[in-house]
């Protein structure tokens, strides 16, 4: 049995008015003049609002200005704000990007050098501010990781700060949190989430201990996604999906995630494709590729994505994992195919270059490939 290493935030607190304990986590944190990282939307239709209630008594400020797929320029903005407000914590309300702009300020404000120094692994060199996380979607699993992915406009790529100092001091997990997600988002991110578990099922790094979180979280999207896509008032799927969530990303937070990932990363560093997106987009064409290197893998995901699969063979189980995949996509309207989003054919050559470097998340992927055989998924994707 190989030796392996569960991380995840040091505390996490879930489930219906959950953020009710928010002040009580500030002052055991010892927090008296927090900044709110989120953004102008979320300020915009309330949600921040129901938080502030909570904060009575303390001094805070709120910055408003992430946004999707964060460039590195906003984690400068906001550490700005920071320092210069003397803050002393972090809470982070929204998805993905807003919690990984307050990982990389908790880092980032007290660090003696540049920001493109902290970006790679472990080169983190202590712990920053406190940080409590409260997502308002449920699929990037950022409340309970150690990255925060970032965007370089120059290098027209995602790259990522890896480091145990940016595991959230506290992760708060409430479904109400997520009523205002859009359906498109609620697709999108909830595919996200569902890519998570999968690619940390068929990690080469996985373990027991990530292998019952990844298929229970998978068995979760796939009964519940649909139904927080058609109502999305539907609170009780709205909660599984939350908890699907967070058990997905503690489950690709130790596991790691593949190629999907690294094929995402262009679509997002040149094109701007949503990152839950260019994931969900991608998951079908990158299943075909790996099925054959893990079948009974994809006939456990097969089984958890509600096939039956008892009188099929392996190869049978995974082609059914691939197609019930593009099924649950179809039902939730997540877009099907590159041209959609008028990238050129031309393009793909390059993609596949930039893709092909991307080894961190390759080197976890249960197949290998190579920049031609990533062209290729790309051709079958366009």
């Amino acid at each position: 049995m190989t030796i392996s290493t569960f991380k995840i935030a040091n505390k996490l607190v879930t489930g219906k008015g959950a953020t009710s304990v928010l002040p009580d986590e500030i002052k055991r944190l010892r927090i008296q003049n927090p900044l709110i990282v989120t953004d102008i939307t979320l300020q915009k239709v309330g949600v921040v609002n129901q938080i502030t209630p909570l904060m009575k008594g303390l001094t805070y400020e709120i910055f408003t200005g992430v946004k999707p797929d964060p460039e590195l320029s906003i984690v400068e903005d906001c550490t700005k704000v920071f320092i210069e407000g003397n803050h002393d914590g972090l809470i982070a309300i929204g998805g993905g990007s807003a919690i990984d702009i307050a990982k990389s300020v908790s880092v980032y404000a007290g660090f003696d050098g540049s920001l493109s120094e902290l970006i790679g692994t472990d080169l983190v060199p202590q712990k920053g501010a406190p940080i409590i996380t409260l997502p308002t979607t449920a699929g990037t699993g950022s409340e309970v990781t150690n990255i925060s992915i970032l965007s370089d406009t120059e290098a027209q790529l995602k790259k990522g700060i890896v480091s145990d100092y940016l595991l959230p001091d506290v992760a708060i997990v409430a479904p109400e949190m997520t009523l205002t997600m859009p359906p498109s988002v609620t697709a999108a991110s909830g595919v996200d989430a569902l890519v998570h578990a999968i690619e940390a099922y068929i990690s080469v790094h996985a373990s027991p201990i990530t292998d019952a979180l990844a298929i229970s979280a998978i068995r979760m999207i796939s009964e519940n996604l649909p139904k927080a896509y058609a109502n999305p008032n539907h609170l009780e799927a709205r909660e599984k999906m939350a908890t699907a969530s967070l058990m997905a990303g503690m489950a690709f937070g130790n596991a790691g995630v593949g190629a999907v990932h690294a094929l995402a990363y262009p679509l997002g560093g040149r094109y701007h494709i949503p990152h839950g997106v260019s994931n969900a987009l991608l998951l079908p064409y990158v299943m075909e590729w790996n099925k054959i290197a893990c079948m009974e893998r994809f006939r456990d995901i097969a089984a958890a994505l509600g096939e039956n699969v008892r009188s099929l063979s392996d190869a049978e189980a995974a082609d059914k994992a691939v197609t019930s995949m593009k099924r649950l996509c179809t039902a939730v309207n997540i877009p099907t195919g590159l041209r959609s989003f008028d990238i050129p054919e031309t393009a793909l050559s390059d993609m596949a270059e930039d893709a092909s470097k991307i080894e961190r998340l390759l080197n976890n992927n249960p197949r290998q490939l190579n920049k031609s055989e990533i062209e290729q998924i790309y051709q079958s994707a366009y």
